[in-house]
């Protein structure tokens, strides 16, 4: 007879496996096109199996999103750890974000903030990275990189506004991400900085 313990580790082992293979198929197909029966079918486990582990699609997904906010975190923290002042940070972040959205389906963004507990997680990590943002750009002041006369509080928001804009008008469907960050992102960045900004902003999107 096997063992009760082997059959709790079992089922702990499956409960950390499933987020990362839900994760795969949600960042795919996006997340409505994903049922609990397909991750249990690229699984190789029943559904019934899956469903002792989370109770509803909204629990996991839960699970895979702050999974996958921590991931890309931790990323980034590694992809600027090198960087010496804020414009080489936002040429990191840059080139991280043009690579995440290119290899997943818009979709899982878009379809992420349906999910009432998922879309609590969001926006408090989104205030947190409000929090982020204003201490960001008071060091790109301190560089002098950036303007010491604008309301930053205000362009914060606008910055989100304008990814809401984005995702809401699926504008990526039009045109690439390299271009909506060039004529969106970066020029109304650039509307933000002392001549030193500029002149860096510039450097980065024409050399």
């Amino acid at each position: 007879m096997q063992d009760f313990k082997d059959i709790t580790d079992y089922k702990l082992n499956l409960k950390e496996r499933i987020p990362d293979v839900a994760m795969q198929l949600f960042t795919q197909r996006g997340i409505l096109a994903v049922r609990m029966d397909d991750v249990a079918q690229e699984m190789g486990i029943s559904k019934r199996t899956i469903y002792e582990l989370y109770d509803k699609k909204e629990d996991l997904l839960f699970v895979v999103a702050v999974k996958h906010f921590k991931q890309r975190m931790d990323r980034m923290e590694q992809a600027v750890s090198h960087c010496t002042n804020v414009m080489e940070v936002l040429l990191e972040v840059y080139h991280m974000k043009v690579a995440d959205f290119k290899k997943t389906n818009p979709l899982f963004f878009t379809e992420m903030v349906r999910y009432p507990q998922v879309k609590q997680f969001l926006d408090e990590q989104n205030e947190l990275m409000r929090d982020h943002s204003l201490a960001f750009i008071q060091r790109g002041v301190e560089e002098g990189y950036f303007r010491s006369d604008l309301n930053y509080e205000m362009a914060v928001l606008q910055f989100d506004a304008m990814g809401e804009y984005v995702m809401e008008k699926e504008l990526y469907r039009q045109f690439s991400i390299e271009e909506i960050f060039r004529n969106l992102v970066f020029v109304s960045l650039r509307g933000l900085c002392t001549d030193k900004g500029i002149k860096a902003i510039d450097e980065m999107l024409f050399d």
